[in-house]
């Protein structure tokens, strides 16, 4: 499912290069290491399997999601696509809820996670991160004036105030913590928390700031407004097992040349932006 791209081609040859030093010292580690731990590490098993799993949610536009004729793209996808030319491997993406996304990873059954997942304390106590790729922010999505222009947390820390989040978010945990006298209506997925506001069924829908800002783009008739002052800055990465220390390093490294090239900058112009390919996505 690897899609190359020309103006990859430089990117893909320095990552290579990275990688392939990386695997050279992985056969100078030190004794202790030892032969039998390194063919059983997460990064020589992707190789040896030539293949990556990646987990998403393929709805969190528009850094994840489908397009009309199926196929996976946004920012995140680009992301995943760069690494995997740059390995050489074919990538399987496993789709499942926002909140199967980190189990799935410490299970074993996906090598990463790279769906818009918040770096948190909590979360890293339970896995590795590379990045952040991305800084954003928790916004509402709502209808009302009043909300959009709310400057504090406190304004909108009200009884007659209901708010829709995505079980297993950090969107979810801000409103439990942050707006305690408010309702939260939990959903299993992005798209109903984000309908709940259209059809007037809650107030707004918490969540990162390029996820509302598409929902605005893609509903123009919906009279929908995206809160100006976000509530919260959060750093962005790719989740990977704890005991994947090669894997995270290559991770990390490759994360900085996408930045170090531009490319990065490329990918973010394209999917946090208003353009064509907002009216091709389901």
């Amino acid at each position: 499912m690897r899609q190359h791209r020309p103006y990859q081609r430089l990117l893909t040859l320095l990552l290579a290069s990275c990688f392939l030093l990386g695997l050279s010292a992985c056969q100078s580690l030190s004794p202790a290491s030892g032969p039998a731990d390194q063919n059983t590490s997460p990064l020589h098993a992707i190789i040896q399997r030539g293949e990556i799993r990646v987990a998403i949610t393929a709805e969190q536009a528009p850094l994840n999601m489908k397009n009309k004729e199926g196929e996976l793209i946004g920012l995140d996808i680009d992301i995943v696509e760069a690494l995997a030319d740059a390995m050489g491997l074919d990538v399987r993406y496993e789709i499942m809820p926002f909140s199967k996304l980190l189990p799935s990873l410490e299970n074993g059954d996906v090598d990463m996670v790279a769906s818009a997942i918040t770096i948190t304390a909590e979360r890293n106590a339970r896995v590795a991160f590379a990045g952040p790729y991305l800084i954003s922010g928790q916004v509402a999505l709502t209808k009302s004036r009043e909300i959009a222009d709310a400057h504090s947390i406190e304004q909108l820390n009200k009884t007659e105030y209901t708010f829709s989040g995505v079980k297993g978010t950090t969107n979810v945990a801000l409103i439990k913590e942050m707006l305690p006298n408010a309702t939260l209506i939990a959903t299993d997925d992005y798209q109903e928390a984000i309908q709940l506001v259209i059809d007037d069924k809650v107030d707004a829908f918490v969540a990162d700031d390029p996820v509302c800002r598409l929902a605005m783009w893609r509903n123009p008739d919906a009279g929908l407004y995206v809160q100006h002052t976000p509530f919260t800055i959060e750093p962005l990465g790719i989740a990977l097992p704890a005991n994947a220390p090669l894997l995270v390093n290559l991770v990390e490294n490759y994360l900085e040349m996408l930045e170090y090239t531009g490319l990065l900058g490329q990918y973010k112009a394209r999917w946090l932006t208003d353009g064509p390919w907002v009216s091709d996505i389901r």
